[in-house]
């Protein structure tokens, strides 16, 4: 059995998947500070100073009565509360990713399709003379030495 998972790991795909876990999850640290320390203030201070971040709903009181000015605040006085505001950072964070993920899927099979238009060029082409197989880039025929068309 240890042997099996030994072979197992040490598949070309395991192996792989771990190391696209590692740069997701790197990728998504990255993401979220530019979601929350880039996009969002310039956001906020075209809406007027609006911190999407304390966007919330008190569903239950805390110790402290309400108005709550912040989450930070409503948490501390023990509230219960729905965080609309972190769910839309959390949204535009996943729109990067998503897009992100798009483009980078887009660049690859780019390069896949143009793999396989040059494995699909024909290597030979037939004489329109003799019409025997000769290389696709002749410009004269070696079997009838006629001059080929461009």
């Amino acid at each position: 059995m240890l042997k099996e998972f030994k072979e197992f790991i040490m598949r070309g795909n395991v192996l792989d998947m771990a190391i696209g876990i590692i740069i997701g999850a790197s990728f998504s640290a990255i993401i979220n500070s530019l979601v929350n320390d880039i996009l969002m203030p310039p956001i906020g201070f075209i809406l007027n100073g609006v911190d999407f971040s304390n966007f919330f709903l008190v569903l239950k009181e805390g110790a402290a009565p309400p108005p709550y000015e912040t989450l930070a605040i409503a948490k501390e006085a023990g509230a219960v509360t729905l965080n609309y505001g972190l769910f839309i950072n959390a949204l535009i964070s996943f729109l990067i990713v998503a897009f992100a993920v798009f483009l980078i899927v887009k660049a690859v099979n780019k390069l896949h399709k143009a793999e396989e238009e040059a494995e699909t060029e024909p290597a030979t082409k037939e004489c329109p003379f003799c019409f025997m197989e000769i290389p696709a880039n002749a410009t004269c025929c070696p079997h009838c030495t006629s001059k080929l068309p461009s």
